[in-house]
């Protein structure tokens, strides 16, 4: 497995409660956050034409689409993370490693639950 060359801060701060010490700008952490989802979106969409399937870029614009409504978006780059081979997250403030799968599995999980709850 290889480090990913972003961390993947927002979506570990979403789905497990760890706040960010270290958020990189460059994969849209830092606006997601902060609750600027549109800026967020522009930024990881510019990183992934350099870096497409990058892990942590479809898991912050999974995040992105999740909170602005697009869950079948959501869903399906969830999805493409799991499609891809597993690798270690930079999660400077993760009490123990994550992978992108696990990130994405829980992901998958909190949605279905909420879909589940909320019918």
């Amino acid at each position: 497995m290889n480090i990913a060359r972003f961390g993947c801060i927002a979506t570990a701060a979403a789905l497990f409660g760890s706040t960010a010490a270290l958020a990189d700008e460059g994969n849209g952490a830092v606006q997601i956050m902060k609750g600027d989802y549109a800026s967020a979106e522009r930024i990881i969409q510019t990183q992934t034409k350099m870096f497409p399937g990058d892990p942590d870029l479809l898991l912050n614009l999974a995040s992105v689409y999740r909170h602005t409504g697009r869950v079948s978006e959501a869903r399906s780059l969830y999805r493409a993370v799991l499609a891809r081979p597993d690798e270690m997250m930079d999660l400077p403030n993760a009490a123990e490693p994550r992978t992108a799968h696990t990130l994405a599995k829980a992901a998958l999980g909190s949605m279905e639950a909420t879909q589940l709850t909320a019918r």
